[in-house]
């Protein structure tokens, strides 16, 4: 007799949540082991629900990477200047990881989750082209413009990059961090530079 979907899905998600509470504790080195214990089962259990450990990561990521870019598009479609769009959005991606660093770590780092990066990539090619398109639009740029697409993954790298190095260092508050890299991105570096050299 076969399971209810209803049931199946109720139980796939019982063993997701398991699988977060790992990944909270554990980051990148969450295994199917520690999971399957965490459920309460074992591990060709966790296997037949998902089909693989890719199975389980790439849902564990979709999970996170669907909850992350949530919350980043309402951060930059909310009301406000451009500025105060863009400071708001860097703010939450780094409060996000100042929340969950063992979650984000789990994402870009785990190497057993290395065949589930294709949740991870879909959300980074995601919120470039949500970048690329707030770009053009208050830029008003031509549709054949290169800046927009290259802009946009500067930007994301940039921030990425700088919000790996504070989750490690930890030398100064996150508002720093976020009203530093806005400033960036408004010619602090061009005005610094101009200044020195006056």
């Amino acid at each position: 007799m076969s399971v209810p979907l209803q049931t199946r899905d109720a139980r796939r998600e019982s063993l997701l949540a398991a699988a977060d509470r790992v990944v909270q504790r554990d980051g990148a080195s969450a295994s199917m082991a520690s999971i399957a214990a965490e459920a309460g089962i074992t591990k060709p259990i966790l296997y037949r629900h998902f089909g693989d450990k890719s199975g389980l990561y790439a849902a564990l990521a979709e999970r996170h990477t669907d909850r992350l870019l949530d919350a980043l598009v309402d951060a930059l479609t909310a009301g406000g200047t451009y500025r105060e769009r863009v400071h708001r959005t860097i703010d939450t991606y780094l409060s996000v990881i100042e929340q969950e660093p063992q979650v984000y770590r789990f994402l870009v780092e785990s190497e057993e989750a290395a065949p589930a990066k294709g949740p991870v990539r879909g959300f980074l090619r995601r919120l470039q082209e949500l970048l690329a398109a707030g770009i053009s639009h208050e830029l008003r740029l031509p549709p054949d413009d290169l800046r927009a697409g290259l802009w946009d993954a500067a930007i994301l790298g940039m921030v990425q990059a700088a919000g790996d190095r504070w989750l490690e260092l930890r030398d100064c508050p996150r508002e720093v961090v976020s009203g530093q890299l806005t400033g960036l991105l408004w010619g602090a570096y061009g005005s610094a530079s101009a200044s020195s050299a006056g």
